[in-house]
Formats: C-alpha cells, sequence, structure tokens
C-alpha cells in the first residue's frame, strides 16, 4: 500500500463546524499519480515507489525519460517523488494509478514542502532578535551585537546566527488533521497550514508519528442544596 501522494497547493479557506467553530483549512489538489518505478528489497534494499504527478500538461522530456515512463505505459510527468511502501502491504503495479481516496476524514497525514523564499534578511526577522533601544541616541537598532571573542578563541565559531538567505527550505509539517476528502475532484481539505505558496508541490503522507487525539471530559455540574 502506497503511503503518500504528490499534490499542489491551491490556498487556504475556513470550515465550519455542526457547532459553529471555524476551522482554518488548506485546500491541496491530491494527485492523481501514475507508478512509474516499483523498487523491491531484493534489487534496491527498500520497498517504496516513484510517482508522476498527473496534471494534464504535455511536458517535453528527453529520451531516457520517456522511456522510463514508456515501460509504466504513461505520458511523462514532470513532477517526481518518490514515496515509501507500507510493510506487509500489497505493493502497486507499473502504470497503476493512485488518487486522494488512500486518505479518509480524520485521518493524520505529514506535509512535505519547500517553505516561502524571503531572500536576505537580517537577525530581527531571520532569527527574531529582539535589537536594540530605538530612543535616547541609540545607534544600535537592528545589528546583531557580538559575534565572538577576539582573544579566544578568535574566530567566528559554527552556527553563529546571524543575517542571510531566509526561506525556500525543506519544511515538514506533522500532525495535520484531514478534514474532508472530496474524491470526485482530487481535493484533500486540511487542518491548518502547509510550506510554499499557491501551486507548490507538496508530498502528502500519512503520519510518521501519529498523534493520539484527546478529547476534553467535561464534569458534570453538582447541584448546591441539601444531600
Amino acid at each position: 500500500m502506497v503511503t503518500g501522494l504528490i499534490g499542489k497547493k491551491l490556498g487556504m479557506t475556513q470550515l465550519f463546524t455542526a457547532d459553529g467553530t471555524v476551522q482554518p483549512a488548506t485546500v491541496l489538489k491530491a494527485g492523481p499519480c501514475v507508478v512509474s518505478q516499483v523498487k523491491t528489497v531484493d534489487k534496491d534494499g527498500y520497498e517504496a515507489v516513484q510517482l508522476g504527478l498527473v496534471d494534464g500538461k504535455a511536458t517535453k522530456e528527453n529520451k531516457p525519460t520517456t522511456g522510463h515512463f514508456k515501460k509504466a505505459g504513461a505520458a511523462p510527468a514532470r513532477v517526481r517523488r518518490e514515496v515509501r511502501v507500507k510493510a506487509g502491504g500489497e505493493a502497486p503495479k507499473l502504470g497503476d494509478q493512485i488518487n486522494v481516496g488512500i486518505f479518509a476524514d480524520g485521518e493524520r497525514v505529514d506535509v512535505i514542502g519547500t517553505s516561502r523564499g524571503k531572500g536576505f534578511q537580517g537577525v530581527v526577522k531571520r532569527h527574531h532578535f529582539a535589537g536594540g533601544r530605538a530612543t535616547h541616541g541609540s545607534m544600535f537598532h537592528r545589528a546583531p551585537g557580538s559575534i565572538g571573542a577576539s582573544s579566544f578563541p578568535s574566530r567566528v565559531v559554527k552556527g553563529m546566527r546571524m543575517a542571510g538567505h531566509m526561506g525556500a527550505d525543506r519544511v515538514t509539517v506533522r500532525n495535520l488533521k484531514v478534514l474532508k476528502v472530496d474524491a470526485d475532484n482530487n481535493l484533500l481539505l486540511l487542518e491548518g497550514a502547509v510550506p510554499g505558496g499557491p501551486n507548490a508541490v507538496v508530498v502528502i503522507r500519512k503520519a510518521v508519528a501519529a498523534k493520539v487525539v484527546k478529547t476534553p471530559q467535561v464534569e458534570p455540574t453538582k447541584k448546591k442544596g441539601r444531600k
């Protein structure tokens, strides 16, 4: 059984529950995906499949990639990712299509994507430094301050938090709740936010370490009066 799927982030919205509670939700177009390669323990040392996102757009690929998808009997896909197969489950075959039906309402999933790029940023925005005072003649506003001692070790130690490139990193958001699965339109609504902007490519997989959802228990109110 395949444990993940390739999708695209469409945007965010909100859902209202029966009691009127508002839930922020991210809308993902999950799949359909075609199995373009199957990896086995005997040949590759682990079980996994390579998925190609079927988006309906014709792509011009080189001969090796075209031949790779020809073996699966599918059109070349521009977006390709590798996902694991559940141990002991039924392994898919070349050319099989995987859709959003592998997920269910209320299930927990992990979303892997690339965060928005922020460019070159200072320490206040990048590392949440407090900065110096803004009044009374202060000339220390958003500077990083000391980055090391001069006598020893006479160098800047590795890992020093400084200004630099921010964002555009691989980010994994864990244990997001599936609010709704729309199998007809290949849509998946998740509670909360996922990395990336609109049309960002993400990988949705079943939660590796799903949290146990605790339901609050309301104690009955004690009536005042004689016992």
